[in-house]
């Protein structure tokens, strides 16, 4: 569950795309014993959603739109807390199964009181080179602006290979928060008790960040 914050905790510093990974299981057996339960439960899972008749409605309003003056069609890059940690250039990637903390990221955040857990899955990039990730870690991340705002405690996987970006969010932990994305308003909408959580793009990061990706 995620859980909503009574007060606004300190920052601790601000830390200025992809398949594969262990979404279904660290091995091959628990990935096949992950589809199985999919056929087995699919019917019981429809049943047994959880209720939305109290959760707010999710709009978006055409005054939301980022408006004529930055056209264009931009990733959805956003700034959250991780371990808070002001992580900017947080990539909204709805077509990844895996959530990737960068290793120059993970090292600027010095969580080495926190052990890295070793992993066995691997990672496929888009010209389909095989990466090792240097291990996975869970750390509580944020989304949204205080009081409107939900924190998960995600499983993240170090990854040692150039980006710029320091993390990608992926389509399972979208759904732990409920997340509605809209990419032509460039922002994020989530339920909550009392509200809607929202995380709004950052245009000239995401500008910024498909520059060094060319260049790389």
């Amino acid at each position: 569950m995620g859980k909503t914050e009574a007060s606004d905790p300190p920052r601790k510093g601000v830390i200025r795309m992809i398949a594969g990974g262990p979404t279904g299981g660290d091995s091959q057996r628990a990935r096949k014993a992950q589809v199985r339960e999919a056929y087995g439960t699919t019917v019981k899972e429809i049943m047994d959603v959880e209720p939305t008749n109290d959760a707010p409605l999710i709009q978006f309003d055409q005054e939301e739109h980022r408006g004529p003056r930055i056209p264009g069609n931009d990733a959805l890059v956003i700034t959250a807390l991780l371990a808070n940690y002001e992580i900017e250039r947080v990539f909204i990637d709805s077509g990844s199964l895996a959530d990737i903390l960068f290793g120059e990221a993970y090292d600027q955040m010095q969580l080495g009181d926190i052990p890295l857990e070793t992993v066995e899955a691997s990672l496929y990039g888009f010209s389909g080179e095989v990466v090792y990730p240097r291990g996975m870690i869970s750390l509580p991340l944020t989304l949204g602006t205080f009081p409107l705002r939900k924190t998960y405690l995600l499983r993240f996987l170090v990854v040692d290979i150039p980006s710029a970006y320091n993390v990608i969010l992926g389509r399972p932990r979208l759904n732990a928060f409920r997340a509605i994305i809209s990419t032509y308003h460039m922002k994020i909408k989530f339920p909550m008790v009392g509200g809607v959580g929202e995380a709004q793009a950052n245009v000239l990061q995401a500008r910024r960040c498909y520059i060094e990706a060319i260049k790389r």
